[in-house]
């Protein structure tokens, strides 16, 4: 028997489609500093429409047969990113999301490793960009500068050798006819968007989603126990559309017809408090840096937060005194999600399941929302040890865990005429993604990660969690950010390395801060070398920079205290896999 289903192909022009006709009156806000700029779906189609006439003016090829054209954006959470997110992939082209924030080398090698023929880059953010031209290989041939500043498109002056052209993104998009034929039988597996991994440990690997992909990511999050997106739903994304494709949330908003409020560049603790005061969000997401930011500025008490029930914490681990600081201060429920460039963006989700038994229920919920949730039914999961093998999943044992999955990456990127990359160090021969982060997983499968398999402190022949050791530390009420390294130690191997950054008010000594962190883990995973900085380092996304911390270590730009303790002894001795 065979199936008399029909084959339709899962495109990003269809999905742009039904979401500017069916959700047409659904609003897109950018926010202004004093207020939301709003324009509905409907709008933002016809611009869409606009702007791929005007791209294909500047010669942005779509055919597959014939290289597409790859487009890059260097921009902040504005409704002019939305229309490029949407428009380049739609139209055939690859989108590009370069990282303002990235160091200048890395931006480079994404630049050349992609071949970028052309960059739409926001006004602001073009002083980077004059930076940047005149080292890259010389694909660039078109800059469209979006937005007004001082450095606008008519006032700004190319770098010298650089001999593309410079447009102005208003200014095409008024010369272009908004009526455009979307083909929505393009093959759902041609390429969509790259998105570069950080380059933390090495130049950024490019990771190239398809149209199904991001098809697929975004239907996933439209279910109840995902993401639960809907019509009914406002979402404030302060995750940047240029880490990780979005984290998926534009894609997911059209597909569903959730209202979006765009912050711009606009994330500072007091932005976001008065853009969900004045926008009424229901829904936001964000690195947990930005939301320990905005937890002080909340507990001032001088915002209407109460349209905002849940809130999407990723890209790091996020501390449970955090989780329980909004749900009892601010009656928000942070739902803790885990995911990854390789991921097609966020891949977990800690929303509990229903209570067996009404007596565990609370204490069952907590467990498992300080978890990084669930794995959906699409992607499929194995843990393994150093060696590689099999590692349970009775979540108590820990391994590296290892996916497969059609939003999950085969391979790298490998440039303009090269075979795709698939490193020993990231994929097994059989197929499997390494993700390098060290976890245990539940029976019913509740992912609680441990730690990278980079960042891991191995003392004694035992392991250390950093990521354990900062939650203890940051559920300290003197604590406001906290990270812990490695450090050499002549008879441990390694020993943990804790780096705060202290609320301003607080005078707490350190032996307090090391008493309290006795009660929340093992005494022998207690560290002796502290160190007390203004504010730990963020990386592009927002994380906190553990290599920054050991290359200040390593240049003694890190002045460090050691707090006094008994000699370090293995109290309690847990086999752990990796």
């Amino acid at each position: 028997m065979h199936s008399t289903m029909q084959h339709e192909q899962l495109t990003l022009a269809r999905l742009l489609c039904h979401g500017t006709t069916v959700h047409g009156r659904a609003n897109a806000g950018t926010w202004q500093g004093e207020r939301f700029e709003t324009l509905t779906y409907r709008e933002l189609g016809a611009r869409c429409g606009q702007l791929a006439h005007a791209l294909r003016t500047l010669g942005v090829r779509t055919d597959p047969g014939d290289e597409q054209s790859v487009v890059a954006t260097m921009m902040w959470n504005t409704h002019r990113h939305l229309e490029m997110f949407w428009t380049a992939p739609a139209m055939g082209a690859v989108l590009h999301p370069l990282n303002p924030k990235m160091g200048h080398t890395q931006l480079v090698h994404a630049i050349d490793d992609a071949a970028d023929e052309v960059i739409v880059v926001d006004a602001e953010l073009l002083h980077i960009l004059h930076r940047l031209l005149p080292l890259t290989a010389g694909t660039v041939r078109h800059i469209v500068v979006a937005g007004t500043s001082p450095h606008s498109a008519a006032g700004w002056q190319p770098p010298a050798g650089w001999s593309g052209e410079v447009h102005d993104y208003e200014e095409l998009l008024h010369r272009s006819d908004p009526g455009y034929a979307w083909d929505e039988e393009r093959d759902e597996h041609t390429a969509a968007v790259v998105c570069y991994t950080s380059g933390t440990t090495g130049a950024p690997k490019g990771v190239v989603y398809s149209h199904r992909s991001i098809y697929l990511h975004a239907l996933q999050m439209a279910a109840a126990d995902r993401y639960h997106l809907s019509a009914r739903e406002k979402l404030l994304p302060l995750a940047p559309m240029f880490h990780v494709n979005g984290w998926g949330l534009p894609h997911g908003a059209l597909l569903s017809g959730a209202g979006l409020l765009l912050p711009g560049r606009h994330v500072t603790a007091k932005a976001v408090a008065r853009m969900i005061e004045q926008g009424r969000p229901t829904l936001s997401a964000a690195v947990p840096t930005v939301w320990i930011s905005v937890l002080a500025e909340l507990d001032t008490g001088r915002y209407d937060v109460s349209s905002l029930r849940r809130v999407i914490v990723g890209g790091a681990a996020c501390p449970p005194s955090l989780l329980a600081a909004y749900r009892d201060r601010h009656s928000v429920q942070l739902l803790h999600a885990w995911g990854m460039t390789e991921t097609s963006s966020l891949a977990t989700l800690a929303v509990p399941p229903p209570p067996a038994d009404e007596a565990d229920a609370e204490e069952t919920e907590w467990q498992r929302r300080t978890t990084q949730g669930q794995l959906p039914a699409s992607i499929r999961y194995r843990l393994v040890d150093r060696e590689g093998r099999p590692v349970p999943c009775d979540g108590v044992s820990t391994g590296e865990l290892e996916l497969r999955g059609p939003c999950i990456t085969g391979s790298y990127h490998g440039g303009r005429g090269r075979d795709p990359q698939r490193p020993l160090d990231s994929f097994r021969s059989d197929g499997w993604m390494r993700t390098g982060d060290v976890v245990s997983i539940t029976p019913d499968g509740y992912l609680r990660l441990t730690d990278r398999t980079k960042d891991v402190i191995k003392s004694g022949g035992e392991f250390i969690s950093s990521v354990e050791l900062e939650n203890a530390l940051m559920s300290h009420q003197a604590v406001h950010e906290a990270a812990v390294i490695a450090v050499p130690d002549s008879h441990w191997g390694e020993r943990p390395l804790a780096v705060l950054a202290l609320h301003h008010s607080t005078r707490t000594p350190l032996e307090d801060l090391r008493d309290h962190l006795k009660e929340q883990v093992d005494g022998w995973k207690v560290p002796e070398r502290w160190a007390v900085v203004d504010t730990v380092p963020k990386t592009a996304v927002g994380k906190f920079d553990k290599q920054e911390l050991r290359d200040r270590l390593a240049r003694g730009a890190l002045p460090t205290v050691t707090v006094h303790r008994s000699r370090p002894v293995a109290e309690r001795v847990t086999p752990i896999g990796i």
